[in-house]
């Protein structure tokens, strides 16, 4: 018989401050921290099994905040590291389209740079080491550990080697216990303790529910002379309808390569809408598929994107820990960039608590009095403006871009989880689609290119508490929109003449790619998604 987590007995690790996350804005945070006081003594660990494994996004950068940061990184820049050239805006149509004659100014990138956010956080990990940064990946924070009166004291790793039945096999290990005076919280979008520190310290009181969207990236190796090195094209339009948020981005690179994505933002109301559908479409449309056609894919995934922008940025302290980057919700969404954003926050952080002698108290309204907070304040009103229909949120886009977002009302943000209509409720679309032969084929081919690999002996990492709703109230309501908003293919409805009502739910918890969409957009919140075992998960190259 198993002991229970808290009985067995376990390492313990002692630092002044732990950073969860090797993502920008931990990176940086740990960086900046040892640059102001070599002395403290500071530990990163990341769940991905290398440095930048699950790290997936456009990504354009803005320089400034890594200049301030690394000033010397221009004469060592990352692998992938391309200045930006030409700007172009698309608005399509399913057979054509047209060039905007105006780039939206959050979308002119002079003087930025398109780079693999995953490479880049690789080329930062070992300038923290230089600096005496331990960095570990391959641990998956499973818990945050807590003090009687709350105060959170740092993380508990997840043990290895336990069965799918809860049973521990030969090489079981218990995870250790990394102890701080300071936890700073770094997980990106959706990060599974942030939620549950959220709920336990009501940091959400006084902001509206966070929102998100999806995005799904590929890396295509193109035919010779093909590709314009620096070259940006972001598109709106088809396939997404007019009451759809849904738009693209097209990055060249250099050696005939192009990053490619597709964002949907998860508030969408239609049950039967399919995130990876409408990038595979998009992929066809006459304006892309004449640049792709002869080309291969070299890699693929999908992560959610942190939306919610000013009205949804909760408190970032707690008593013993903080919050930065996408964690907190720090994402420019008119820009699509938040890296500047997580690198900016990560700083901040490290000065705090240099100067506060490690005490989070009063991070929060440091933040907020900061260029990060307002940034996000000037462009508040423009994702919530799309809720009312493209056309609409092009033209409140655009007014307050004008007025430099001083508009006297603030939009409200709502919990994408509740944004969903049921089947009989919503008038389906006119979807326009057209056949498709690009690869991937299937959902089951994004896998393959995303590398993600877990064993099949655990435990499965996405907990649904009711599975009895999937094959009653779900199937009727909204026709198992887990079946199509999952990029990986990981929930099923199968029949089953043994189960109560001839069907059941079956999780492929294998395929999974940590995108977290599943605990966001599920209509009854019960998809609760939990790290599986540290090196689990998809082994992005260069995305």
């Amino acid at each position: 018989m198993n002991q229970p987590a808290d009985a067995i007995e376990r390492d313990v690790m002692e630092y002044d401050v732990v950073t969860v996350g090797a993502g920008p804005a931990g990176l940086s945070f740990a960086i900046r921290l040892k640059q102001l006081n070599p002395e403290i003594s500071v530990c990163v660990i990341e769940k991905s099994s290398t440095i930048g494994a699950h790290i997936l996004s456009g990504a354009v950068i803005e320089p400034g905040p890594l200049d301030a940061l690394l000033p010397g990184w221009r004469d060592n820049p990352p692998p992938v590291c391309i200045p930006a050239t030409d700007d172009e805006f698309w608005l399509l149509t399913k057979d054509g389209g047209r060039k905007a004659p105006i780039v939206p100014p959050g979308m002119r990138n002079h003087g930025n740079f398109i780079v693999s956010l995953g490479a880049m956080c690789a080329w930062l990990a070992p300038q923290a080491e230089a600096l005496g940064v331990e960095i570990y990946p391959g641990f998956a924070a499973a818990e945050t550990l807590h003090a009687e009166d709350g105060t959170v004291l740092g993380v508990r790793i997840g043990d290895m080697g336990i069965a799918k039945d809860g049973s521990h096999k030969p090489g079981y290990t218990p995870g250790i216990d990394i102890r701080a005076k300071v936890t700073v919280l770094a997980e990106g979008a959706r990060g599974h303790l942030t939620k549950r520190l959220v709920r336990r310290f009501n940091l959400d009181a006084d902001s509206d529910p966070q929102a998100y969207s999806i995005g799904i990236k590929e890396l295509w190796q193109l035919p010779a002379g093909r590709a314009t090195p620096g070259k940006i094209v972001h598109t709106l339009g088809w396939p997404a309808d007019t009451s759809t948020y849904g738009g693209s981005f097209l990055y060249h690179l250099d050696n005939d390569q192009v990053a490619i994505g597709y964002v949907s933002g998860l508030d969408y109301q239609d049950p039967n809408y399919a995130p990876y559908e409408a990038f595979q479409q998009w992929k066809h449309h006459p304006m892309l598929r004449p640049l792709l056609d002869g080309g291969t894919i070299l890699s693929a995934g999908a992560r959610a994107i942190v939306t919610g922008g000013w009205q949804s940025l909760p408190k970032v302290e707690m008593p013993g820990a903080l919050l930065i980057g996408d964690t907190a919700g720090l994402l420019n969404v008119p820009k699509i960039k938040g890296t500047h954003q997580a690198i900016r926050s990560g700083m901040l952080a490290a000065e705090h608590l240099v100067a506060s002698a490690l005490a989070p108290a009063g991070f929060d309204a440091k933040l907020r009095a900061s260029d990060a907070v307002a940034e996000l304040r000037k462009v508040r009103n423009i994702k919530p403006g799309f809720k009312k229909g493209l056309w609409f949120g092009l033209a409140n886009g655009a007014w307050e871009t004008v007025t430099g977002g001083h508009s006297p009302w603030t939009l409200k943000v709502n919990a994408d989880w509740s944004s969903l209509d049921k089947v009989n409720d919503h008038e389906q679309p006119k979807r326009d689609y057209v056949q498709r032969d690009l690869a991937p084929r299937d959902r089951l081919a994004g896998v393959y290119f995303a590398a993600t690999e877990h064993d099949e002996d655990q435990p499965v990492h996405l907990h649904v508490h009711d599975t009895s709703i999937c094959v009653t109230r779900c199937v009727e309501e909204y026709n198992n929109p887990c079946t199509r908003f999952c990029p990986a293919a990981v929930y099923e409805i199968v029949e089953d003449a043994q189960a109560e009502h001839g069907k059941r739910l079956q999780i492929n918890a294998a395929n999974c790619v940590h995108c977290k969409t599943c605990d966001i957009k599920d209509p009854y919140e019960i998809i609760t998604w939990v790290t599986p075992e540290g090196g689990s998960g998809p082994n992005y190259q260069n995305l």
